[in-house]
C-alpha cells in the first residue's frame, strides 16, 4: 500500500530492555524512566529517531511512528479501522466482541485517553467508548495514579484505540502499572485478570535472562488468552513473548488495494523472532512441528500482523511527544498484539452466545487449526528477512522464526475457534 503526504517522515524505535539475573531491579519499584535524547540519522527521505538502550530491568514498547504533520495536524494518516477489518477479513463477521472484556497492559498514565479514544471513534465512525457507558475503564495497578510518560502515552493510545477498532463492542480495561520496572508490569497483568479480563494484551517485552520461566506463573489462568508483541529489532528472543503460555505476535508489511482488500504480505525486517534461550518447545510446537533450527526450544512468534511503519495504522494522542501531538502513523509489533487480543475477544464472544466456554491454552489451538487447514485459516507469508542468520532470520512456508504461522484470515479463524470444543 502507498501512503502520501507532506510531511517529512519521523520513524521513532523504542529499545527492548536487557536484563541481568544478578540486578535485584525486577520486583523492585523503580524510579520514573525519563527519556534521553534521541539520536538521529538519515535514510533517504526519511529521519530516523532510535531511543538508546533503556536501563536494566526495565521493558519497553515496541512501538514506531510518524507524525502526521508538526506539533499535530488536523488529517489522519495511516491505516483506518475499515481498511484494516477488510484486510483480515473482519468485516465478514457480525459479531464484534460484545460481552467480552479485553485489558491492555501498559506502564505510567495517558491522562487523556479516554477522550482521545472519542475522537478517534468519531473520526472513523465507531461506537462510544466511554466510563459512562460502562465500556471503558481504567485501572491504577498500585491504587495510585502514576506519572505520565509520552512515549508509553503513544503505546497506550495505539492498544486502546486498535482493540476498540477491531472488537468495538467489547469492554476494554487500561491497566496502568506505576512503572514499566518488570515487577509493577506483572502486578499488573495480575490486576488485568483479576478484573475479569478474558484478553489481556501485553505490547512491550525485553531480552530473555535466566530464570524467566519462574515469571510464567502469571500467564497460567484457565480461560484467559495472553498476546504479547514480539519486539521491534529483529531476530531475538525477548520475553515475555518466549513464554509457552502466551501468544507471541510478530510483524509484516502489509499490501492492500485502494478499498482495503488484502494484495500480499512480506515479513517486516523489524519483526522480533527467532529461538528461546530458555524455554523449550512446546508440545503444540514440537508436534507441528517448526523447523529444527528450535534444537527442542520454544520458537517464536506464533503469529503475526501488519507491523511496519510505513503501512502502519492510524492513531490520536493528545500527550505531546517531542514536539509532537495530534494523529500519527504508528507502528511495530505493538500493533498486532492487541489486534489479535481484539481477534480472540471476537471469537469468545461468539463461543459464549454458542453455550461454550472461553477459549483456554490458546497458543496450542493456533497450531491445531494450522494443521487441519493451514491455508484456510491464514496467510501464509514466505519472503522476507528480519536479519543475516539464514533459515532462522527467514520467512518460508508455513511456520519461519519471523511471522510465525503467519497473519489471520479472520473470518475463517475465528470461525475454527468457536467450533473448538
Amino acid at each position: 500500500m502507498k501512503l502520501r503526504g507532506w510531511f517529512r517522515s519521523v520513524i521513532l524505535t523504542t529499545a527492548f530492555a536487557c536484563f541481568s539475573p544478578v540486578q535485584s531491579a525486577w520486583a523492585q519499584q523503580l524510579p520514573n524512566f525519563q527519556y534521553p535524547q534521541m539520536t538521529k540519522s538519515d535514510s533517504g527521505d526519511q529521519q530516523e529517531l532510535r531511543l538508546p538502550p533503556p536501563r536494566l530491568g526495565f521493558a519497553q514498547p515496541p512501538l514506531l511512528f510518524r507524525p502526521v504533520q508538526p506539533f499535530g495536524g488536523s488529517g489522519t494518516y495511516g491505516l483506518s479501522p475499515a481498511q484494516t477489518r477488510r484486510a483480515y477479513g473482519f468485516d465478514k463477521l457480525p459479531n464484534q466482541g460484545s460481552g467480552q472484556t479485553v485489558a491492555i497492559v501498559d506502564a505510567y498514565d495517558h491522562p487523556s485517553i479516554e477522550s482521545d479514544l472519542a475522537v478517534f471513534s468519531a473520526q472513523y465512525g465507531l461506537a462510544a467508548c466511554t466510563t459512562a457507558n460502562g465500556c471503558f475503564r481504567k485501572i491504577y495497578a498500585s491504587g495510585k495514579q502514576p506519572k505520565t510518560d509520552a512515549g508509553w502515552a503513544l503505546e497506550i493510545a495505539l492498544d486502546v484505540e486498535w482493540v476498540h477498532a477491531i472488537a468495538p463492542q467489547a469492554r476494554i480495561i487500561l491497566v496502568e502499572a506505576a512503572t514499566n520496572g518488570f515487577g509493577d508490569l506483572f502486578k499488573a497483568v495480575d490486576v488485568a485478570v483479576k478484573n475479569g479480563a478474558s484478553v489481556v494484551s501485553m505490547s512491550w517485552g525485553a531480552k530473555e535472562w535466566k530464570g524467566e520461566k519462574g515469571y510464567d506463573s502469571h500467564f497460567s489462568i484457565n480461560g484467559v488468552t495472553f498476546t504479547v508483541s514480539s519486539g521491534d529489532r529483529g531476530t531475538g528472543a525477548a520475553y515475555p513473548a518466549a513464554s509457552t503460555l502466551v501468544v507471541a505476535v510478530g510483524g509484516t508489511s502489509l499490501s492492500v488495494d485502494g478499498s482495503g482488500n488484502y494484495t500480499s504480505e512480506t515479513a517486516w525486517k523489524g519483526s522480533g523472532g527467532g529461538v528461546s534461550a530458555y524455554e523449550n518447545a512446546p508440545t503444540f510446537q514440537a508436534t507441528y512441528p517448526v523447523p529444527s533450527a528450535s534444537a527442542g526450544k520454544r520458537g517464536i512468534p506464533d503469529v503475526s500482523y501488519n507491523g511496519n511503519p510505513s503501512t502502519g495504522f492510524s492513531i490520536y494522542d493528545t500527550v505531546p511527544y517531542s514536539g509532537y501531538k495530534g494523529w500519527f502513523m504508528v507502528g511495530g509489533t505493538s500493533a498486532g498484539a492487541p489486534q489479535w487480543a481484539a481477534l480472540f475477544a471476537i471469537a469468545n464472544s461468539t463461543r459464549t452466545a454458542a453455550r461454550k466456554r472461553l477459549l483456554n491454552a490458546t497458543p496450542g489451538i493456533l497450531y491445531t487449526l494450522a494443521k487441519s487447514n493451514y491455508a484456510g485459516n491464514y496467510y501464509d507469508v514466505t519472503s522476507g528477512t528480519n536479519g543475516k542468520c539464514g533459515s532462522v532470520c527467514t520467512a518460508a512456508a508455513r511456520y519461519d522464526y519471523v511471522t510465525g504461522l503467519g497473519s489471520p484470515r479472520a473470518d475463517a479463524l475465528i470461525s475454527a475457534l468457536v467450533n473448538q470444543p
